[in-house]
């Protein structure tokens, strides 16, 4: 693009900000930030070395998951283990 036909400096390329507004998204209550609420679930980090992490994936593949969905049945099984521990 030449020069000339750069917009000037201050002019705003309307497409271009209605384009970027439609990819943003939208405000909203839920959220996947970490330790903040999703709808009516909590969403945590989890920081792992990388060999645990390689294996985790490794397990993951082998099973057709994803290492999330692996890790969170994994959570899942273990509240439900304890919760039988506690007679719950």
């Amino acid at each position: 693009m030449a020069e000339d036909e750069l917009a000037p400096a201050g002019d705003t390329d309307d497409e271009l900000t209605s384009y970027l507004a439609a990819l943003a998204p939208e405000t909203d209550t839920e959220t996947t930030a970490s330790g903040t609420s999703f709808g009516s679930a909590q969403v945590y980090q989890l920081r792992l070395t990388l060999m645990d992490n390689e294996q985790l994936k490794e397990l993951a593949g082998e099973r057709q998951t994803s290492p999330q969905a692996l890790a969170t049945e994994w959570v899942m099984q273990r509240l439900q283990w304890e919760a039988r521990q506690r007679g719950y």
